[in-house]
């Protein structure tokens, strides 16, 4: 029927502004790295097909300065065998910031007996008042829970030296010596890396809020007589 074209063409345009954009680009997955500043999975408090699903259109691992995204890449990594994660896959546009509007818009594209292609735009201006105050309503939740649950990391790094001369019980001395509010040293051992070099690698716990990666590589290069790199080996919601 002449209605659903044009009921098609809605939803596409709808759609094509959900999600996280182009996962293989700097934008979607600045989006991506937003979008689990405050979860752990990209749907429910489990691993599911929606990670398998996100993970999938990665071309790679992200980089070390998107360390809310990196940390879930190296979690959903970890299972061998994605498709037998719970749930059902949908399209990975309907997944991510407003994903969920597209897909429960995704059913309405096969009934399109209700639509009034000469009505006016009133139905349409309800929708977008009832989204906006959901997405807000969500918004204030999620502020609301901040304010009582402190979000903590748990981040291990490796510390590389300039070569196999740097006396590395002196790099870890100096590592420990970075305070911070929201700050605490783990573990640390040394891990061969070939030719006689050793690096230190080195767990700490971190308050989200207070400690961030570009304080923890700023504070740890800044020893520049001794250390050459820092990486991150793993980062891990608590």
């Amino acid at each position: 029927s002449a209605k659903k074209p044009l009921r098609l063409f809605n939803l596409l345009l709808f759609t094509s502004t959900m999600g996280f954009g182009d996962l293989q680009s700097k934008e979607g997955l600045a989006s991506l790295n937003g979008f689990l500043a405050d979860k752990s999975f990209i749907e429910g408090f489990v691993a599911s097909q929606a990670d398998a699903v996100v993970f999938k259109g990665l071309s790679g691992a992200p980089a070390a300065d998107l360390p809310h995204a990196l940390r879930w890449f190296n979690q959903i990594n970890s299972f061998d065998d994605k498709s037998t994660l719970p749930g059902e896959a949908r399209e990975v546009s309907t997944y991510g910031p407003s994903g969920a509007a597209a897909a429960a818009a995704a059913p309405a594209a096969d009934d399109d007996d209700d639509l009034d292609l000469f009505g006016s735009d009133d139905d349409e201006d309800e929708e977008a008042e009832r989204v906006k105050e959901e997405r807000l309503a969500a918004y204030a939740e999620r502020k609301a829970a901040k304010k009582v649950v402190i979000a903590k990391s748990n981040i291990i790094l490796d510390v590389k030296p300039w070569d196999d001369e740097t006396d590395m019980k002196e790099v870890e001395r100096l590592v420990r010596t970075i305070e911070h509010d929201g700050l605490l040293w783990g573990t640390g051992k040394l891990q061969p890396v070939g030719y006689g070099i050793n690096k230190l690698v080195i767990s700490c716990v971190v308050e989200d809020d207070k400690v961030g990666m570009d304080f923890l590589e700023d504070s740890i290069t800044a020893f520049e007589d001794h250390v050459q790199s820092v990486d991150v080996a793993a980062f891990n919601k608590i």
